[in-house]
């Protein structure tokens, strides 16, 4: 449930009953498209379980993921174009089986306006939302390829070192094919920096791919 993470813990009495009153919880499958650049969003959307990626698409078809969302954190696109009645400026799908809740536009509005907790939610996601920019851009203007996959082990791995992507999700995320990442992954691997399972990436030598971004 959305109250189990903080700040909604912290929401007073009357937040928690209008927060009840209004969210909406869904259900979705992996690789389930959930918005599409150019659609309006009916509201704030926070990943209870599972993950979410914003992507953008060029022309030929080529995929870029923007960033992730994972559990107890919300889309700052999804925000500005609330606030802003914007709309939706990329595209956003499961990566694996995925629960969310919906809260509905007056609803947030409300409660941003009511809820200092919800107020430091949406500043500390407009924060969090630079930096990772700012780490895809760096990766893209400076990083080979091989470093840019590095980096994705390494920002994205879990605190036990394990990243549960396909190859073919990697690729998306790199801009490239599933092809050239199994490729990749198998120097990673002989190198001894990681170990390859079905569906996920096991780090096992993090300094050592820390060295490999660097370019020692």
């Amino acid at each position: 449930m959305l109250e189990n993470f903080s700040p909604f813990r912290e929401l007073s009495e009357s937040g928690r009953k209008l927060l009840d009153a209004g969210m909406v919880s869904r259900h979705c499958p992996s690789a389930t498209p959930l918005l599409f650049k150019g659609q309006r969003t009916s509201g704030a959307y926070f990943v209870l379980e599972g993950r979410l990626r914003v992507f953008s698409m060029a022309p030929n078809g080529t995929e870029a993921t923007l960033y992730f969302i994972d559990p107890g954190e919300t889309c700052v696109f999804a925000l500005n174009s609330l606030f802003n009645d914007l709309l939706y400026p990329a595209w956003v799908q499961a990566v694996a089986e995925t629960s969310i809740a919906l809260v509905p536009g007056p609803v947030f509005r409300r409660l941003f306006a009511e809820e200092a907790a919800i107020r430091d939610l949406t500043v500390r996601t407009l924060s969090t939302l630079v930096f990772r920019l700012m780490a895809e851009l760096e990766s893209v203007h400076s990083y080979k390829l091989c470093q840019r996959l590095a980096n994705l082990l390494l920002v994205h791995a879990s605190t036990a070192g394990e990243l549960r992507m396909t190859q073919q999700q990697m690729a998306f995320h790199l801009g490239t094919s599933r092809e050239v990442v199994a490729r990749l992954i198998g120097e990673l691997v002989g190198a001894g920096l990681i170990a390859s399972r079905r569906g996920r990436v096991e780090v096992l030598d993090a300094p050592g791919l820390a060295a490999l971004i660097a370019g020692a």
